[in-house]
């Protein structure tokens, strides 16, 4: 009878399983370099507290009408060939760093890569098939490194809108590859209508969302302009039931950095270290404690920590500036998320 009993206990909780608690992915956008790393240059993102890097092999296209994706050529950057993120990976896992490959696409001129919208289907048929090696390749270097995730795009959102078939196509393709944990980088504005959220594993969202428009906005305002983006955040994350990542995230330490984080504009060239502190103080205050929130990799961290960045400097990276340590305290903090 007492072998009956302890058996229908075990049925019970298994059947009442608690979703996998996991530790929180406090991560970096690892930023290619001509050159190979080494562990001097993993040591900064070991410092920082961080778990994971963003591992980031780029495509490039002449403009956005253009259909062929040219990567993994010899004129490339080492960290954007396939070469490269091995060994980028390889290093990094040395030390401890998990890592997530997303793959990207740089358009002509640095223009946005959400406008990609070929104009007839053979052009379509020309940039899928394109696009489609593009990932596979890196789908490959992700399984072979045992990457923790693989991110089937970034800021996509014209092709995704057009040609939905298609992801879901190639999910099925990457999956048959990959083993490990899959995202996709939707844009803060596009996330809550990317249709295929239910084949990943996380919500991914490139998190640049106004949430100020002061010249040094408070953490208090930011809080403030936090809870309608974080309300729509949790309506898609409910429906789907998979927990949330921001696949970027981060402010420039320039004035007005709350009102259009997205803006990378040399002529925005006013220092202003306290607003890129009060923005990400006010986005961790606002996800990390939450369950169904994974983590995120900021954007973004050079490889020659000691010559980058700095107190004149007015782009994203937090590296020397006093936002540092403000993400390595909050790195430091034993957060989980479920999976």
């Amino acid at each position: 009878m007492r072998a009956i009993f302890v058996f229908c206990l075990l049925i019970l909780s298994v059947g009442c399983a608690q979703p996998a608690k996991l530790t929180k992915i406090n991560g970096v956008s690892f930023v290619a370099h001509r050159d190979s790393v080494n562990q001097k240059h993993i040591k900064p993102v070991v410092n920082l507290n961080a778990n994971y890097a963003a591992i980031m092999p780029f495509g490039f296209i002449r403009d956005l009408n253009h259909p062929e994706i040219v990567f993994n050529t010899n004129r490339q950057w080492f960290g954007e060939t396939r070469t490269g993120v091995k060994q980028y990976i390889f290093q990094l896992k040395k030390e401890g760093i998990k890592t997530m490959v997303k793959p990207q696409i740089w358009v002509g001129r640095g223009m946005f890569t959400g406008f990609i919208k070929l104009k007839t289907e053979a052009e379509w048929a020309v940039f899928e098939a394109s696009y489609t090696d593009f990932i596979l390749q890196f789908a490959e270097v992700a399984q072979e490194t045992n990457a923790e995730i693989f991110c089937i795009g970034t800021e996509l959102e014209g092709f995704v809108d057009s040609r939905p078939a298609f992801w879901f196509g190639l999910i099925k393709k990457v999956k048959a590859i990959y083993k490990g944990k899959l995202t996709y980088a939707a844009n803060w504005n596009e996330f809550n209508r990317t249709p295929f959220w239910e084949a990943l594993d996380f919500i991914g969202i490139d998190a640049y969302f106004p949430v100020s428009d002061s010249k040094t906005p408070t953490v208090e305002a930011c809080l403030h302009g936090w809870k309608k983006h974080k309300a729509d955040i949790l309506t898609v994350q409910q429906a789907n039931n998979k927990p949330v990542l921001f696949t970027e995230f981060g402010y420039r330490s320039v004035d007005y950095s709350g009102r259009k984080p997205w803006v990378s504009d040399r002529d925005m060239n006013q220092v202003n270290l306290q607003a890129q502190v009060n923005t990400t103080e006010a986005l961790f205050k606002t996800f990390w404690d939450e369950p169904w929130f994974a983590g995120g990799f900021v954007w973004k961290w050079f490889v020659n920590h000691n010559d980058v960045g700095g107190e004149n400097n007015h782009q994203f990276t937090p590296q020397n500036k006093p936002v540092e340590a403000l993400i390595k305290n909050e790195y430091a903090k034993k957060r989980h998320y479920k999976l």
